[in-house]
């Protein structure tokens, strides 16, 4: 692990001291067991509820096969990850402002797996990736389930959050996904959290915290922490049909409320050493080497 680092600050044109000054960005990943549980719209509104409070935060949309982040913002971007992976855009020529006080990089639909790229196209999504070292927040929404994609971007990650609701499938493969990290990602540093959406009160978005978090500690021994719940609120449906985040067109909402709770005691935790974007390069492509 120790070669693989050195070769990727190599790569990369870090040295030790630039490596240790560089910005601590802060890598959050969100996922999900199974679709349809509002994944991507949760990873979006904490992204705004960060910029609410004054961080500067990019959204990576990285599902690679149904990418819908520019979606739900009503956003059309003209080039997306699929362009800088080809090596056909930079990282920066792929940003996009939105006017929501956050960035995004869009998702690059129907590219199968970033461990497929070329020596020289792994090379360049490096170097594209430490431009983001920029923000303060870097959000990203991984696709649904447990594919290789989606395992290496919560392994390399500071915080990982895994979005449920109280449907009976849901708890099942929000488990499952739990299971994997447990038994297939070798970070002790990740922070993962559990966030419960779409519940109807708190008795119900604690009873179904406490039964996976009970469980993973018990059979997994795996620690899960309860970041929180979403209430169920018709003002959500409405901003999915505008195109526009519920914590702008609702902000005093029950579920924009819900949001704020969750990103304050997001805001709360420690920081860790070892963070930073030098760092979860070397991680996401640890695990792919």
């Amino acid at each position: 692990m120790a070669d693989q680092a050195e070769k990727l600050r190599e790569l990369v044109g870090y040295n030790e001291d630039q490596l240790n000054s560089s910005r601590k960005t802060r890598i959050i990943a969100v996922a999900s067991g199974k679709g349809g549980v509002g994944k991507s719209n949760i990873a979006i509104n904490i992204a705004l509820g960060f910029a609410k409070l004054g961080k500067s935060v990019v959204v990576l949309d990285a599902d690679l096969g149904l990418a819908n982040v520019n979606v739900i913002l009503g956003v059309i971007p003209r080039y997306n990850l699929y362009h800088m992976m080809r090596q056909q855009k930079t990282m920066r020529e792929i940003i996009t402002d939105t006017n929501y006080g956050i960035q995004i990089v869009a998702g690059a639909s129907g590219f199968s797996k970033i461990a497929n790229l070329t020596e020289e196209e792994r090379r360049s999504f490096i170097l594209e990736l430490s431009s983001l070292g920029q923000a303060d927040i870097l959000v990203i929404d991984t696709s649904a389930g447990v594919s290789n994609n989606v395992l290496d971007f919560v392994a390399a990650a500071d915080d990982a959050i895994v979005v449920t609701t109280p449907e009976p499938t849901a708890i099942t493969d929000a488990y499952g996904i739990i299971k994997i990290i447990a038994t297939e990602i070798n970070n002790p540093r990740l922070s993962l959290k559990l966030l419960v959406n779409r519940v109807a009160s708190v008795t119900e978005a604690k009873k179904v915290s406490d039964r996976v978090v009970n469980i993973a500690s018990q059979f997994l021994n795996i620690k899960v922490d309860y970041l929180g719940y979403i209430y169920e609120d018709l003002h959500v449906q409405q901003a999915v049909l505008r195109q526009k985040p519920f914590l702008v067109t609702d902000p005093h909402c029950k579920a924009s409320l819900c949001i704020m709770n969750v990103v304050g005691r997001l805001e709360k935790v420690d920081f860790k050493e070892g963070s930073g974007i030098m760092n979860f390069i070397m991680k996401l492509f640890g695990r792919m080497s």
